[in-house]
């Protein structure tokens, strides 16, 4: 089966806005084992559409188009589908009556260009979108299905779960089972884990994937048929044995969710007081339901007033050891615990550049720290070469990975490759 992805709209094309749907809707796929084979972006121009989908639908056997399926007149998805089929367009009465129930619910007056969105390929098969006023809808055209849905992120995703996916698997063989296994890596590049890995015999039916997003590597151990995935465990165990301490976590997009895991409902408490990573830390986990249970505070100290005056850093560990050090971030860390009592507590203090940097200290310098009720580890990390944004999001990347180590019961201070660890 020959998968493929249409992305509609001037603002795609343009590099106006960031096409977040393609990304989310390949990695999706590839979590069910299958592979998007081609994406294809292309403006709001009706002949442009029309070309577009005669082509590719000659080629692949189910191609997604999504966007265009607005109220507005560079809104062209339908009527370019129907033009490509050589048929008109008509009105679609439940979807028409679906509309009016919505602007009736919601106290709203429907606009007469908003039925533009019941108007449908004369052959088309309506696909329900339980959130929004653009319905989506399917068309068979040369050797291809095109299923349409509409560009709004939460709309397209709710979509391709509950309408996409089962549509594809009752038409198409999708084959034997599969199973996605994915291993986050901190603080290793890509090659390098590519070369620890590569003397690794692989069962028969399982392949190995990688993809970057900084500060992560994520590795992808695709598993066909019911002998691959019985081989899972045993190959995730080796993999950690030749990336020891890289591989962070299993099965989950970032280490803030995992720390949010670990937390959630446990009883313990966290403080974190931030200077360089101005609220990153906090705001990471605060996207999950749930971190009431145990996020006691965010503090951000960046001032070396605040320092003292919020954290109780003593002046003269400012004086004798500067701002970004080992010594003031335990303070730090020590002081946020303290405040309320939590039984955790995380701190940074860095350099993230553009400017600031010395000789001693140059940019991407930072200090982290973890202080528990029973001890306080800290250590203090060279980011070489990197961006502001970067430096920062590394930084909380290991701030939480200490905190995940503790939890877990491993050794907190751990090497990254990627990162120069200072002497204390």
């Amino acid at each position: 089966m020959k998968l493929e992805l249409i992305c509609t709209g001037e603002e795609v094309l343009a590099g106006q806005i960031v096409d977040t749907n393609a990304a989310w809707f390949a990695d999706t796929m590839m979590d069910y084992g299958i592979e998007c084979q081609r994406k294809t972006t292309v403006g709001d121009r009706l002949s442009d559409l029309v070309e577009i989908f005669q082509e590719r639908s000659q080629h692949a056997d189910i191609i997604l188009v999504n966007g265009g399926l607005g109220p507005t007149s560079d809104d062209l998805s339908s009527e370019a589908a129907a033009q490509a089929l050589g048929e008109p367009l008509v009105e679609n009465s439940h979807w028409r009556q679906r509309l009016e129930d919505w602007f009736t619910r919601n106290g709203r007056v429907m606009s007469p260009s908003n039925l533009k969105q019941a108007l449908l390929p004369e052959s088309a098969v309506m696909i329900d979108n339980p959130l929004g006023t653009a319905c989506g809808f399917a068309v068979k055209l040369n050797k291809a299905w095109l299923f349409f849905t509409p560009g709004v992120p939460f709309e397209f995703k709710a979509m391709v779960k509950e309408q996409f996916i089962p549509f594809l698997n009752e038409r198409f063989a999708v084959g034997e089972p599969t199973q996605v296994t994915k291993l986050l890596t901190l603080g290793s590049g890509e090659s390098a884990l590519a070369d620890k890995l590569l003397g690794l015999p692989l069962p028969d039916g399982i392949t190995l994937g990688y993809r970057s997003f900084m500060p992560y590597i994520e590795i992808k151990l695709f598993a066909r048929g019911e002998a691959a995935i019985d081989q899972i465990e045993h190959l995730v165990q080796q993999v950690k044995q030749h990336l020891g301490t890289a591989v962070v976590c299993r099965d989950c997009d970032g280490l803030d969710k995992a720390v949010h895991n670990l937390l959630v409902n446990s009883g313990h408490g966290l403080s974190i007081a931030e200077s360089c990573t101005g609220g990153a830390i906090t705001s990471g986990l605060v996207a999950f339901p749930g971190s009431s249970t145990y996020l006691h505070q965010g503090l951000v100290t960046y001032s070396n007033e605040s320092k003292v005056k919020v954290l109780g850093v003593k002046p003269e560990t400012l004086d004798d050891h500067g701002a970004v050090s080992i010594a003031v971030v335990e303070e730090m860390a020590i002081g946020a615990r303290s405040i309320l009592d939590s039984d955790y507590a995380l701190a940074t203090s860095g350099i993230a550049g553009p400017e600031g940097g010395t000789d001693e200290k140059p940019v991407g310098t930072v200090a982290i720290a973890l202080a528990t009720k029973n001890a306080v580890y800290s250590q203090m990390l060279k980011f070489p070469s990197r961006s502001r944004d970067l430096v920062r999001s590394m930084s909380s990347a290991v701030a939480y990975d200490m905190l995940r180590r503790d939890l877990a019961r491993e050794a907190v201070i751990v090497d990254y490759p990627s990162a120069k660890r200072f002497a204390k």
